[in-house]
C-alpha cells in the first residue's frame, strides 16, 4: 500500500469516492493575529491499495509534527478496502480519507505532515508558517 498524495487544505471531505477540497494545496500558513494561533486546516490524503492487499484492514496514521519532532496533531484509524463486483482481477483501489481539525501554532517555522501506513511512513509534506507584515515587526 502506498500514499498517493497528502493535501494541506482550507476544507476538505470525501463524499461518494470523491474528494472536495476547499483552498487546497497551500504550503505556506501566514499569520496575522499573533501567536500562539488556533488554526483550522484540513487534509487530504489518497491510499492506493494492490489487489493483493485488498479484504484486510490496514493502520493509518496522519500527524503534524513541528521543527522539533513534536506532535500537535494525531489521526489514527484503520481503513480496509474490498473488492468490488466486476473488477478486474489485479486491479488497484484507491481509499480517500478527509480530516478537518484545529491545531494550536505556537510560533513560526516549519511543521510537517506525516503519513504512516502499519506503522511505515508512506509521505512527508512539509509547510512553513510565518508571521503576516503587521506581526514581522512585533516578533523582532
Amino acid at each position: 500500500m502506498e500514499v498517493e498524495w497528502l493535501i494541506l487544505a482550507d476544507g476538505a471531505e470525501v463524499s461518494g469516492g470523491k474528494l472536495h477540497l476547499l483552498g487546497g494545496g497551500w504550503d505556506v500558513l501566514t499569520v496575522n493575529s499573533g501567536f500562539p494561533v488556533d488554526q483550522h486546516a484540513a487534509i487530504a490524503a489518497a491510499l492506493k491499495v494492490p489487489w493483493n492487499e485488498t479484504n484486510r484492514p490496514h493502520g493509518v496514521e496522519i500527524s503534524i509534527e513541528d521543527e522539533d519532532g513534536k506532535e500537535l496533531l494525531k489521526v489514527a484509524g484503520q481503513v480496509e478496502v474490498g473488492r468490488p463486483p466486476g473488477i478486474v482481477p489485479g486491479q488497484d483501489q484507491r481509499a480517500q480519507i478527509a480530516i478537518d481539525f484545529m491545531m494550536k501554532l505556537e510560533r513560526p517555522g516549519t511543521y510537517v505532515v506525516v503519513a504512516r501506513i502499519n506503522g511505515e511512513e508512506g509521505r512527508r509534506v512539509p509547510f512553513r508558517v510565518m508571521p503576516g507584515p503587521g506581526l514581522q515587526s512585533k516578533l523582532r
